[in-house]
């Protein structure tokens, strides 16, 4: 009985989200616009990041190359912090996830870099049940913000997220062509 279902069960924690469903990025490029436009992004770092080898790369490797892309701050959560000293970058910040989520709902808060509230969130590697509590506390107590959940589960409570990408080739596929299409778009003024 070794099904999808039951090797990688997180696939179906993400189901109940209210009247509002995340808008799901197909395309690489659309999601790189998306990624573009915020003003005041902000990276949020889960511990897969870390463990989750995407072809003959970590996705740590891939998160930060989307990060360095526009100069995102990153809030390294859990254990993050050391694996990226080790690859020679510093994280803006290390909050665990329920800290993170707290000082984004407030609309006063200065950001990670003291320059202002950050406008969209992005997630990676976040554990799906704690992204999923998360994700839907930010949807409900932090309208002045977006979220983005660059995860192959998808989230459903964040206002835009991946759609579920169950074969690791397609993955890397993706990722690969995220960070292409923000090498190749010109970043906001």
């Amino acid at each position: 009985m070794a099904t999808e279902t039951m090797t990688h069960p997180y696939y179906k924690v993400n189901i109940l989200t209210g009247t509002k469903a995340a808008r799901i990025i197909t395309e690489p490029a659309e999601a790189a616009k998306i990624i573009d436009k915020a003003k005041t992004p902000l990276y949020v770092f889960g511990p897969e990041v870390i463990a989750t080898p995407v072809g003959d790369k970590l996705l740590i490797n891939y998160a930060l190359e989307i990060a360095k892309s526009r100069d995102i701050p990153i809030c390294a959560t859990a254990h993050v912090k050391r694996k990226m000293l080790e690859l020679g970058e510093a994280p803006d910040s290390v909050y665990d996830i329920i800290e993170i989520v707290h000082f984004l709902k407030n609309k006063n808060w200065t950001g990670v870099r003291g320059e202002g509230q950050h406008d969209l969130v992005l997630f990676t590697g976040v554990r799906c049940d704690l992204a999923e509590r998360g994700l839907a506390t930010l949807k409900h107590f932090a309208p002045h913000l977006k979220t983005f959940a660059i995860c192959r589960r998808s989230h459903p409570n964040a206002d835009y997220a991946l759609p579920i990408i169950a074969k690791a080739d397609r993955w890397q596929e993706y990722l690969a062509a995220l960070v292409s299409s923000l090498d190749t778009v010109t970043p906001a003024a």
